[in-house]
């Protein structure tokens, strides 16, 4: 009985041994990450964005890279909800990374960002900035923005909430700048005599 479990053991044992020499590489990093140097790493996260007291958006994120002492979160697949003072919606944002400092209030998206505003403005670029405490929107790189058939182009921009602005179904983001190279397309009505 000894010599038929010694054998087992043996086999069981050649066996492993030869299951770890089949020549695989172990697999390789690339480069530190943010889980790196992380506090915490949360999944599913969601923040209120608030201003003096006031929510101006909803933050959430499928993860969640809380960096320096929870001062700043580095964030995959962010969606943003935008509302106005009183609360009523402004616009979304989604990207496929985003960086939001509680010290700043700076929210900042990379990676095929897209805003959709509620009054049908879409506007895409690879990094947009949002500045929560002067509620400007901002870019120094591409952007496209289409409303129907109108389509504006440039290199950077920056968009804010018109002072006194009152909101109903127009988004606040009434102030446009576009800063250079800036192109447009846009049909207008012309009446019939």
């Amino acid at each position: 009985m000894t010599r038929l479990l010694l054998g087992v053991a043996f086999a069981l044992a050649a066996l492993a041994a030869g299951a770890c020499n089949d020549n695989k590489q172990p697999p390789v990093t690339e480069g530190r990450s943010a889980a790196d140097s992380a506090d915490q790493v949360l999944f599913g996260a969601n923040f209120l964005l608030t201003t003096n007291g006031v929510q101006r958006g909803d933050l959430t994120a499928d993860t969640a890279y809380v960096l320096e002492e929870t001062t700043r979160f580095d964030l995959r697949h962010a969606h943003v909800n935008f509302t106005s003072e009183t609360g009523t919606p402004e616009g979304t944002m989604d990207a496929k990374k985003g960086m939001y400092s509680t010290r700043t209030q700076i929210l900042e998206g990379w990676g095929d960002v897209l805003i959709k505003l509620v009054d049908g403005r879409t506007l895409r670029s690879p990094h947009v900035i949002y500045n929560q405490i002067s509620h400007i929107i901002s870019s120094d790189t591409t952007y496209t923005i289409t409303r129907g058939t109108d389509t504006y182009t440039g290199i950077g921009f920056t968009s804010t909430q018109a002072p006194g602005a009152k909101l109903t179904t127009q988004s606040g983001f009434t102030s446009f700048k576009c800063l250079r190279s800036c192109t447009g397309k846009s049909s207008v009505l012309i009446p019939e005599r």
